[in-house]
Parts: C-alpha cells; sequence; structure tokens
C-alpha cells in the first residue's frame, strides 16, 4: 500500500512539473530557432552599403562566413557591382533564386577587392552574396551596385 501511494505521490508531482517545465522552454526553443532564419538585407535606395561581415553571418561551409543582400533589378539592367575591403580577400555573387548569374573574385586591378558586370536577364529579386575568400573571418566592407547607362 505504501509503493502504491509513493507512486501517486510522484506522478502527481512529475506531470505538473514536466508542463512547467516544457512551457518554460518553449519559448526560448521559439526565439532560438526565429533566430536562426534566413533573411537577406535589402539594399537601400542608394543601393550602397558600408558593413561588416563576422562569425554570426551565414557559414559559407569552407571555413568563411558570408552575407546576403536583395535588390530589384529590371530586364536588360546592365549592372556594376563593387565590393571592397581593407580586411579580406572579396568574393561578390549574384543569384536569382538561388542560381548563380554571376561572381567575381578579384577586380582587374590587380587588388582583392571584387568587381562584377553583367546584363539582367529577367526582372526580379536578386541576392548579392558578400563573402571573403577561403577562411578568412571577415571584417569591414562596402558594397555597391550600380545600374550602368548607355551614353
Amino acid at each position: 500500500m505504501t509503493n502504491a501511494l509513493a507512486a501517486r505521490f510522484v506522478s502527481a508531482l512529475f506531470v505538473p512539473a514536466t508542463a512547467i517545465a516544457i512551457s518554460l522552454t518553449a519559448p526560448g526553443l521559439a526565439k532560438a530557432e526565429s533566430q536562426r532564419v534566413y533573411h537577406p538585407i535589402p539594399l537601400p535606395e542608394s543601393n550602397e552599403v558600408s558593413d561588416t561581415l563576422t562569425d554570426k553571418d551565414i557559414p559559407t561551409g569552407e571555413g568563411g562566413f558570408a552575407r546576403d543582400y536583395t535588390v530589384k533589378l529590371e530586364a536588360k539592367d546592365q549592372v556594376s557591382i563593387d565590393l571592397t575591403s581593407e580586411s579580406f580577400d572579396t568574393i561578390v555573387t549574384l543569384m536569382k533564386d538561388g542560381v548563380n548569374v554571376g561572381q567575381n573574385d578579384d577586380g582587374s586591378d590587380g587588388s582583392t577587392n571584387s568587381l562584377l558586370f553583367t546584363r539582367i536577364k529577367e526582372a526580379g529579386i536578386y541576392t548579392v552574396r558578400v563573402r571573403a575568400f577561403g577562411e578568412a573571418a571577415g571584417g569591414s566592407f562596402k558594397l555597391k551596385v550600380t545600374r550602368l547607362r548607355p551614353i
């Protein structure tokens, strides 16, 4: 009889304690999950940004990190994407719907900055990915997207 009473007492305490523990951790799990959601950063109207690449950005799987920006482009736009940094060797990639449209590692000036020229075939929201070459940690950078106009 004592064992049956003890079992009822334990289950009477255990079930509510478990429910309390779950309810206390659920908001923390939801918050942690929301922090891991992918949200590229819209470029401002100037299409220019000064920012910092850190280990809090997107892991590339190659030891480095990347940061994504979105920009709206029109069909037949000719664009120049200029990525400069004194902190790391830059790579710039232009993507649409996850498909690589163009990429540049080092500009023609012999520096480790990146300069990409491309013609847009389809209007829409494009992603500009900023990343460091190799396992570089990152640092400050400047990104500028320019629509080139015919003379």
